[in-house]
């Protein structure tokens, strides 16, 4: 049989976007952030699963309490979630990562401290194939598997977090290229806002960009030249309504690339 190759499987022809995501092009890496807000409020609050505030972020690097809702996401039998990976940053906002076998309501400490969790993912489960119950990463006294204070977490049915914030590795600058916020209400004549947010080390939350749109609609940005990000700068996305309880979502594309060392 005749095997016909692609005359780009070496990368030299592709567009630049498909050979970061292949991997071809070293020290630049993708990252699409979706978020999902189940009950916007009539002020613009952070695009997560988390509560009707907005996210809040660790003062300091920290050990993280893993733990879920539900009793079946355990290691190494239970029906649910079994093993999720941690993708963060350390005190010095490096990049760090570890696998933590879950033990249901009970919560388990990660062995690294973070100050930042940009991604959490269900990596192994049992016969549910999925998340028994919502995966949370925090602090404080855990009740019911729900620790007091909320860093990320995982949704029933998602198996990866879902929410809009994402802090720019050491050593690194960020290349944001789109974002796009959707909102939906059986109520109609409702007008979203949506806000995309920085905040330099150091600083307070600048707005990179706003925009309002009608609910049952979406609004996408695409920057005609990426909007740069240097190190240890966090970016969050927001969202509001006119009236509250409309669910919304937000999602973000960024190439991040590591900084020329002789800079």
């Amino acid at each position: 049989m005749t095997v016909a190759y692609s005359i780009t499987q070496s990368g030299l022809f592709e567009p630049f976007e498909l050979q970061v995501s292949r991997g071809q092009i070293a020290d630049h890496v993708r990252v699409f952030q979706f978020g999902a807000n189940t009950n916007i409020q009539t002020s613009a609050t952070t695009v997560w699963t988390g509560t009707t505030s907005n996210y809040s972020y660790p003062a300091s690097a920290t050990v993280m309490k893993i733990s879920s809702s539900d009793a079946n996401d355990a290691s190494p039998s239970g029906t649910g979630a079994r093993t999720v990976q941690i993708i963060g940053l350390d005190a010095n906002y490096l990049l760090t990562t570890e696998t933590v076998a879950l033990n249901g309501q009970t919560a388990v400490n990660t062995v690294n401290s973070y100050i930042r969790i940009n991604e959490m993912t269900v990596l192994t489960a049992g016969t549910g194939a999925t998340a028994a119950g919502t995966i949370y990463a925090g602090v404080g006294a855990v009740t019911s598997g729900v620790p007091a204070t909320i860093y990320s977490l995982i949704p029933v049915g998602y198996n990866k977090d879902a929410q809009c914030v994402w802090t720019v590795p050491a050593g690194y600058t960020a290349y944001m290229t789109s974002c796009t916020w959707t909102a939906g209400n059986t109520t109609a004549n409702l007008l979203i806002t949506g806000v995309l947010l920085s905040r330099p080390l150091g600083s307070v939350f600048q707005i990179e960009s706003t925009c309002k749109f009608n609910v049952g609609t979406s609004f996408d940005r695409h920057f005609d030249t990426p909007i740069p990000f240097a190190e240890k700068t966090d970016l969050e996305m927001r969202i509001g309504s006119s009236t509250a309880g409309s669910a919304g979502t937000g999602e973000f594309h960024i190439i991040y690339i590591k900084n020329d060392a002789t800079l």
